[in-house]
Parts: structure tokens; sequence; C-alpha cells
């Protein structure tokens, strides 16, 4: 009989307001240490990290992770994750902080908290909630919507799980409108694009379809949108150069996106190949704009199939559990156990050395959180 193997949230970077990251010593953490959320026995389900604070979403254990190697497919990926049934409770670490029960999902961002949470009352639906990240989720939220129950039954019919984890926010159920951090805060999405997923860079949106078709839209001015331009797209615009190779994931950083499909990686903006120098204001050593989306090459021919982009960093998680990390590095968040700036994808020797399998990976602006489980012996 195989043996139950429990993952653990990993995380590295910065830390400067007290988030939960491993050890959170001084401002950084440059290496893979157990993620500690402080206040709760439960398990830690996701993450969603902001610049000053994060976000996490945790649920009480409730059976094994399904033996075997991990899946390859990255829908399937979500079966790994720790998504037990029911709803759960948001915990924030960090400059905000505070706790709610009854918690589905949550998105941080320094401007605004969204968390998708059980409807208050009998037989109530979902209830999407905008909360200021400094209110500890205590009052009444700024902004607040009922799920309608056919949205959350379209979600689940398409997605695996209970709906609330295939369209992850800021990407509302239903996939009809997404949230932004900036007012207005509710966008609706034009009925034509069947959004699969949305995700938001610091001045910039990416969706991908059901199609696998990718859109990209907002400010354009370091090539991040992938149009060949540098122009700002005010509404979704087709990404013709990707056309004709559908893509799996999609993921956007503060200055570049990156999209993996299923034979490939390909990225835009700087930042997706070479470093960009230091955030705090010094002159960049090389800023490299690459405005056309251009094939990323992982070392020993891995295949990506997770990816995740903070404010100028990228970190990918192979088909065989392994994860790399490239771009700017001043707080440890490449994980590599130093503050070095890395032009090229690196492998992350933590976790082999470890024997853990990558599954799941999120950055946020400046920091790295990493699902990982342990892997089977021969």
């Amino acid at each position: 009989m195989a043996e139950e193997r429990r993952g653990s949230w990993f995380g590295f970077g910065f830390c400067g307001f007290g988030q939960a990251l491993g050890s959170g010593r001084g401002r950084q953490v440059t290496s893979p240490e157990p993620l500690r959320a402080a206040g709760t026995d439960a398990e830690v389900c996701s993450v969603s990290a902001s610049w000053s604070y994060t976000a996490f979403l945790s649920r009480e254990r409730s059976g094994p992770i399904p033996p075997g190697p991990a899946p390859t497919c990255p829908r399937l990926l979500l079966s790994w994750l720790p998504a037990p049934a029911g709803a759960g409770q948001v915990q924030l670490s960090g400059s905000a902080r505070g706790a709610a029960e009854g918690c589905r999902d949550a998105w941080a961002s320094e401007t605004l908290l969204v968390v998708l949470r059980d409807g208050r009352g009998p037989g109530a639906g979902a209830e999407l909630q905008a909360w200021a990240p400094g209110s500890a989720l205590c009052g009444e939220p700024l902004w607040a919507q009922t799920v309608v129950p056919e949205a959350q039954r379209e979600d689940r019919e398409d997605g695996e799980g209970d709906g609330t984890r295939a369209r992850p926010l800021p990407l509302l159920p239903g996939a009809r409108a997404y949230v932004s951090p900036l007012s207005p805060l509710y966008r609706p999405l034009a009925p034509e694009l069947r959004a699969r997923r949305l995700e938001l860079g610091t001045e910039h949106a990416l969706l991908l379809d059901e199609a696998g078709q990718v859109y990209s839209w907002g400010g354009g001015r370091h090539g991040q949108l992938g149009h060949g331009t540098l122009e700002a797209e005010p509404e979704p615009r087709l990404l013709e150069a990707l056309q004709g190779l559908p893509m799996a994931e999609v993921a956007a950083g503060g200055w570049h996106s990156v999209c993996v499909s299923a034979t490939g990686l390909s990225g835009h903006g700087p930042g997706v190949t070479g470093t960009t120098g230091d955030e705090g204001g010094a002159p960049a050593s090389c800023i490299a704009l690459q405005p056309f989306p251009a094939l990323l090459d992982l070392p020993l021919g891995s295949d990506a199939v997770k990816a995740s982009c903070g404010s100028r960093h990228t970190a990918v998680v192979t088909r065989a559990g392994e994860l790399y990390t490239w771009g700017w590095g001043k707080y440890g968040q490449l994980g590599h156990g130093d503050t070095t700036s890395r032009d090229w994808p690196c492998r992350v020797e933590y976790f082999v050395d470890k024997q853990l399998q990558a599954v799941a990976v999120s950055c946020g602006p400046w920091n790295t959180y990493v699902y990982a489980v342990q892997r089977e012996t021969s």
C-alpha cells in the first residue's frame, strides 16, 4: 500500500512587514523554509501574497493526498493541493492582520483584499466581499455581491473540485467579470470571452480562454502585453503571436508575462530573460524589453506545467516536480540561498536535496511560496 504523502507550503524572499515566511528572521529568507502561519493548526491550502502582507486560506485536514506520482496535467495538479470540501479560514499576516471564517478563496493586493465567502443566513449563496487590507476583516466590507447559483453551478461543471478553485480570484465565479484593485472594483467581461483564468499584473491583465487563447490589456510600456509595441490596450486584445498554440497557464508580473503551453514556455516584457536591476531606485545594469512572446528553454529539456510571476522574478514548476526561478533576487525570492539576480532559469536545489516534489507555486511581488510533497522512494 502506498504511503500517504502530505504536502507543505514553503516560503522565501521578502518578509520586512512580518509576513509568515519560514523563520521570518530579519527582512528576508533566502532559502525555502516550511511555512509557519501563526495561530492555526489547520492545513494551508492556498496563498495569495501582496507586497506588505499575505493572505492564507486554511481548512481542516480531511484525508490523504492520492498516492502515486504527481499528475502532469496542469488542471489535475489542483487535486494534489489540500482542498477538502467546505469553507475555511482566511488569515492575514504582515502589515495587515485579521482572520475570517467561512471563506473559500482569497486574493490580496495593496489596496484591496477580496474573499469568496459563504453567504450570511440559511440557504444563502456565496458572497464576494472586498475589504480594505487594514480593516482586519472587521465591520462591513467596502463592497459585497452575492454569487448567483447559476455561476457557481457553471464553475462546478467546467472544472474540478467544488468550483471555487477551478477559476480562482480575481476572476469571479461564472467567468463573466473580475475584480480590480482600482475603481471600478467590479469589471464585466465581454460575453464572447469565455475565461478560464485571469491574472492581474501591476499595470496589465492576462486572460486565458477555454480554447487556450490568451488576451492581454492594460499598460504596455514595458512590452508586457506581447503585441509587439509599447502601447497600452484599453480592452482585451488577442495575443496573435500565440494563435494556434493553445496555452494551459498564464502568469502576470510587475513588468512581464509568462504563458505555459503543452509544448513549451514563452514570455514577454523585461525580466523574462536577463536581470532588471535594483527596484530600490538604482540604475538597472540591463533592461531588455521583449514586446513579442519569446520561447524560453528550461535546462535539461525540462517541461513547465505551472508558472507564477513576481514583480521582476519568475518561478515555474516542471513536469518532473522541480522548481526553477530567475530574475531579480535582492530579497532571496529566487530561493538559491543568496540575493543574487539570475538571467536564466536556475533549479532550486533545496527541493532536490530534501527529496521534495514541487506541485504549485505562487509569487508575491518580492517573495515566493511553493507547495511540495515528499517524493516516493523506490
